[in-house]
């Protein structure tokens, strides 16, 4: 069974949470602190973090940045706040997805199974080789000039979507049917901010493998 660390200071939450997960045949970790949380992810390896926003010790955000330097598990943000801006931010830190409180247990673990698809093992071996960018789908990692970029689930999705057809300028709606499975809306600002982070990854390793194509979208770069 997959192990998924479900992170909360509230323990009914944690409760509710892990009795969904374990209906759903996943092996729940719980953590009700950031540092915690940090202790937990390191020793126990989870497949995926549900980490809630507001806690003590140190906040979801925090969490995840410490947790983005050395990991690309799957992150889902868990809080009760609802304003564009902290999920733009969440994303940006690297997490995955979002889910506003109050929720669906039912819901939550629907968008855990997504973001897992989106990580998983794919059936193909191959590796798409755009010049000095390699997309190994087999390993689900990305390299630029030979340095290897740590990119997260999402991340992975939609540079693999771009670099499967190099030539073809993708809108925002094409990325996030190709990138968000089971038809959940995101926001065309939340689709930048992901493009936005994976460029900036590979700029610290010299390269940039998109382009922008103003008033369109995006497309794969010259490499």
């Amino acid at each position: 069974m997959e192990k998924i660390l479900v992170v909360d200071d509230d323990p009914h939450i944690r409760d509710v949470v892990c009795f969904a997960l374990r209906r759903a045949g996943y092996q729940p970790l719980t953590a009700g602190d950031g540092l915690a949380a940090l202790d937990v992810a390191a020793r126990e390896r989870p497949a995926l973090v549900i980490l809630d926003i507001l806690m003590p010790e140190l906040d979801g955000t925090e969490v995840c940045k410490r947790l983005r330097k050395g990991s690309d598990v799957p992150v889902i943000f868990l809080t009760s706040k609802d304003e564009e801006i902290d999920r733009i931010v969440g994303l940006e830190l690297g997490a995955d997805d979002y889910v506003v409180k109050p929720f669906s247990p039912r819901e939550l673990v629907a968008r855990v199974k997504t973001v897992l698809r989106r990580k998983g093992p794919m059936l193909s071996e191959q590796k798409l080789v755009r010049g000095r960018l390699v997309v190994d789908l087999e390993a689900i990692a990305a390299s630029w000039d030979g340095t290897q970029v740590t990119l997260t689930a999402t991340e992975f999705a939609l540079l693999k979507t771009i670099a499967a057809q190099p030539r073809r300028v993708f809108t925002r709606e094409n990325l996030m049917t190709a990138s968000y499975a089971g038809a959940r809306f995101v926001s065309d600002r939340t689709i930048d901010s992901h493009v936005r982070h994976i460029r900036a990854k590979f700029q610290s390793a010299g390269g940039d493998p998109i382009e922008t194509v103003h008033g369109v979208g995006y497309r794969l770069a010259t490499t």
